[in-house]
């Protein structure tokens, strides 16, 4: 069954078209990662099917029910998490979520366990002093609780982990893993290792259109171009071999550690790309930690479709 349709949505702003149009579906119980550029439309796309901005065209389903103008959503509940949540900071958690909860119509006994749950899902039971003081971490936590208030039947999460540290962000991802077995999800951010982490399907957005949506796995297994993953013990050897590559205009990424460069599509070419980079860490005798072939990342099929 499906959770969500968006079929041939469009929206302009004066005369700047931000969707073409864009269609993807999403199965329920599936999350789905929506991808794209800053800039691409995702945050546009997600606030029309919250029923934030209208559409100029196209239409939208959840669970097979179509929204009409007035964006009634039939008893079908949607959680919404924006990039930047807004608080009462002078509010405390427990407080935020039963004015939140009784806004919905949730009886007082409902509201009461669901707080209590929420609470400890999200690791904010002991957080009992005012919004106002939370960290970012701490505020998008309890966005998502929030979000999650009356168990929706599809959670829209726009870019959950913007403006995180790293430990911020592997808690919020964590946190995804652990709500995706309890709703439908819809993922949108241009950090695409984290879709990878979380998601089971991907919608790729280009320029107001889709791409691609479909099962990650099968994506990421279309890329024809081969990576070769190379890590270097010293910074010198690093260097030297970064020059090397610019020089021979290869195509790489450069990771905080390693060095991910794409070969050529046909085998003869890309033996002979892979062996001309061997001979020359031979030859200058660098240090190598890392030499491997591995499979394409979301990241690698990303930047092959959109270049």
């Amino acid at each position: 069954m499906l959770a969500l349709e968006v079929k041939g949505l469009k929206k302009s702003f004066g005369k700047t078209v931000v969707i073409k149009e864009v269609t993807f579906e999403v199965e329920k119980g599936r999350a789905l990662g929506f991808v794209g550029r800053n800039g691409a439309g995702k945050t546009t796309t997600m606030k029309i099917i919250m029923g934030l901005l209208s559409k100029d065209g196209g239409d939208i389903y959840l669970a097979g029910k179509r929204l009409e103008k007035n964006f009634n959503y039939q008893g079908i509940r949607v959680g919404y998490l924006p990039d930047v949540p807004e608080f009462y900071n002078y509010l405390k958690p427990k407080e935020y979520l039963k004015l939140c909860g009784e806004i919905m119509g949730l009886e007082k006994k409902v509201i009461e366990v669901e707080i209590k749950e929420l609470l400890e899902l999200f690791e904010l039971t002991k957080a009992d002093k005012k919004i106002g003081s939370f960290s970012r971490g701490m505020k998008q936590r309890l966005g998502m609780a929030q979000a999650m208030l009356g168990k929706p039947d599809l959670l829209l999460c726009d870019e959950p982990t913007s403006a995180l540290d790293p430990i911020g962000r592997h808690d919020i991802l964590e946190l995804m893993k652990k709500i995706k077995t309890r709703t439908t999800i819809v993922f949108s951010t241009h950090v695409l290792s984290d879709v990878e982490e979380v998601c089971d399907d991907v919608a790729v957005l280009h320029e107001g259109r889709i791409l691609y949506w479909g099962d990650m796995d099968k994506l990421k297994g279309s890329s024809k171009r081969p990576i070769l993953v190379v890590e270097l013990d010293l910074k010198a050897d690093k260097e030297s071999f970064i020059e090397f590559l610019q020089a021979r205009n290869n195509r790489y990424e450069l990771l905080e550690s390693e060095i991910k460069i794409s070969l050529p599509e046909k085998t003869e070419e890309s033996q002979i790309v892979m062996d001309e980079i061997w001979n020359y860490i031979l030859n200058n005798k660098l240090m190598i930690k890392k030499y491997l072939q591995e499979k394409a990342s979301l990241e690698d099929v990303f930047m092959e479709m959109t270049l």
